[in-house]
């Protein structure tokens, strides 16, 4: 069986982010039980509820890990060293992807896992040699093809994962100076994620992805559980709100609504359970009063909550 907890939802800047007075970030910093706060995205997901695989490492991971029991250390002979945590894996190399991992430093074995694009980024920035190259191995994701994910010993974790390339863009600090669009990238910049674990049915991680391909709409139809990118309701969202000059096209990110967004794209795929998560502060899906949280409800979607469990 394979088990998924949601560590965190939203995007970059988390929810409430620190320096936005928006709507939705009032309403949560107030309290309001119809607008949760949420911390940036990640998944932990297990094939036997004791060794986990993190996808992604989020800037708040310290936190997500003491707010769920299943990552916390456990006392072992000999030592008061240990942690469940035995992978993580990268979709990409934003910073809201790998800030995480600067608190896994404490000489804690695991592997580290990405697509090329990823592991180069990592390479280029000496603060990651942090995590000790003896204890921490870098193990390139091959795309298209399926990997049985081991420990830093090279033990089976009983999960199988495919990576494969979406629709996406490089990292922004890696734009350059003159805020000129690099453009969509389609070779591994961004990647998606498919894990399964025994007869329970695939689980999809895809938390960024700007367009709906004929071969990503192939490769989703049908499946058991999607978590797929919902960072923005509309793409001019972040403009209208005076939170920002991007639209979602330019940051790497489709839409939920219009007639290219996700519920139009998701609309004929039968996939059995759909989950939006990466979801910017300015999103109104985020208000469970909200007219457009009603909208992706009674179109079979449901929108990520931290603390969230899924088994297939």
């Amino acid at each position: 069986m394979l088990r998924a907890l949601v560590l965190g939802a939203s995007a970059g800047g988390g929810f409430p982010q620190w320096n936005s007075a928006g709507t939705g970030c009032l309403r949560a910093r107030a309290g309001d039980l119809q607008v949760l706060p949420r911390t940036q995205t990640s998944l932990a997901v297990s094939a036997d509820g004791l060794r986990w695989v993190l996808l992604n490492a989020a800037p708040d991971l310290r936190a997500q890990i003491e707010a769920n029991p299943a990552l916390h250390p456990r006392p072992a002979a000999g030592s008061i060293r240990h942690s469940p945590i035995a992978a993580v894996v990268l979709t990409g190399a934003e910073v809201d992807t790998i800030a995480g991992l600067l608190t896994l430093r404490e000489r804690h074995a695991f592997t580290l896992y990405g697509a090329d694009a990823a592991l180069a980024v990592l390479a280029e920035n000496p603060i990651f040699n942090a995590l000790a190259p003896g204890l921490v191995p870098r193990r390139p994701l091959p795309l298209d093809h399926e990997l049985v994910l081991g420990d830093a010993a090279g033990a089976p974790l009983g999960l199988v994962l495919e990576a494969f390339a979406v629709p996406g863009k490089v990292p922004l600090f890696r734009e350059g100076d003159n805020g000129a669009d690099p453009g969509r990238a389609d070779d591994g910049e961004t990647i998606g994620l498919r894990l399964s674990a025994g007869e329970g049915g695939s689980l999809f991680f895809i938390p960024g992805c700007a367009a709906m391909t004929d071969a990503l709409r192939a490769r989703l139809r049908g499946a058991a559980c999607v978590f797929f990118d919902g960072t923005l309701w509309r793409d001019d969202e972040m403009i209208r709100a005076g939170a920002g000059p991007k639209t979602g096209t330019r940051m790497g990110h489709m839409s939920i609504d219009g007639p290219e967004g996700t519920l139009a794209g998701f609309a004929d795929l039968e996939v059995r359970r759909r989950i939006l998560i990466h979801l910017n502060n300015t999103n109104p899906v985020l208000l469970a009063d909200s007219p457009e949280r009603a909208m992706v409800q009674a179109a079979g979607w449901e929108v990520a909550e931290d603390g969230m469990e899924i088994r297939l």
